[in-house]
């Protein structure tokens, strides 16, 4: 038996001096080397296709719609192509020094379907579009609901208020006909586009919360592009706060980590303690979407994810 539960779905089951003609000679030298490096970086520069689309500096995460539709789209209608140096690829997947993963084993059964497949665990399916809401911190001047709540500064190991560089709206999904439903309008925001420097470390968000052995989270999905988190240890997000991360490369080790446990059954997944390390900021630009209980909440929230801002 299926239920839903607030857009959500489970299934229940980095000397001399010389003259004039050898300083010619030389500045020529070097001047037809920076060319021969400029048209070797222009060969070496290879097109980002719709499954790996990592972002650049100065652009938006990857996928994220650059006019108003869908931001993140299947494979078979993406429209445009993104021209990526290799270099700066290699920058934002190197493995960060003195970081470990472990796993952790799941409460109850894992997801009944697989999760790429599944729009509870990738953000992919449902895409998100931009708005024209505030960038910024919002404070509604309610009180706190939940002081033991992720604190998303954590995402950066400077614990910064990052600009907000562009906001977003999550898509509703339909269960029944299982697509894509129109955008989330309530709350007007519900994935945040938080400014960063290409191959900056991405950390997970401490909270009060700890799901066995000092650990915060499992990772219930992971690309080398994204990544959903899960504060508890259960393989949905139907209880408790889940994070969907986009445009980071996930730490090389903790992404063959999750695919050799998901290719298991998912029976146990990778775990991550608050503050740990899990990717790195693939460009300009990391999407940040928070949910309570399946709902997608408001990234911008002071009161909630950036409390004491």
């Amino acid at each position: 038996m299926y239920g839903v539960t607030s857009d959500s779905f489970v299934s229940f089951t980095g000397g001399a001096r010389p003259g004039p003609a050898p300083v010619a000679a030389g500045l020529l030298a070097a001047g037809a080397l920076a060319l021969v490096m400029v048209l070797l970086l222009g060969l070496l520069s290879i097109p980002a296709s719709a499954s790996s689309p990592p972002a650049v500096e100065g652009d938006r995460f990857p996928g994220a719609d650059q006019g108003g539709a869908a931001a993140v789209r299947p494979s078979d209608v993406v429209t445009h192509s993104v021209y990526l140096p290799l270099a700066a690829r290699a920058l934002a997947c190197q493995p960060i020094p003195g970081e470990s993963y472990d796993v952790l084993s799941v409460v109850g059964e894992p997801t009944d379907r697989p999760a790429e497949e599944h729009a509870d665990l990738n953000l992919t399916l449902r895409g998100y579009e931009l708005t024209a809401a505030y960038k910024g911190l919002v404070n509604r001047g309610d009180p706190v609901n939940d002081p033991d709540a992720p604190q998303l500064a954590g995402l950066f190991a400077d614990q910064r208020t990052p600009t907000f560089s562009d906001v977003y709206q999550v898509h509703h999904w339909d269960w029944g006909s299982n697509s894509r439903g129109p955008a989330i309008t309530d709350p007007e925001v519900t994935l945040a586009g938080l400014a960063t420097t290409a191959g900056e470390t991405i950390h997970v968000p401490a909270s009060g919360y700890d799901i066995g052995g000092g650990y915060q989270v499992l990772v219930l999905y992971a690309t080398d592009e994204r990544i959903t988190l899960k504060y508890t240890r259960d393989d949905n997000v139907v209880v408790g706060y889940t994070l969907h991360v986009e445009g980071v490369c996930v730490e090389p080790r903790l992404l063959a980590l999750y695919q050799q446990w998901n290719a298991a059954g998912r029976g146990s997944l990778p775990a991550l303690r608050g503050g740990q390390a899990f990717g790195r900021a693939r460009g300009a630009e990391i999407g940040v979407a928070i949910r309570d209980t399946g709902s997608f909440m408001d990234p911008r929230s002071a009161k909630d994810w950036w409390q004491g801002r």
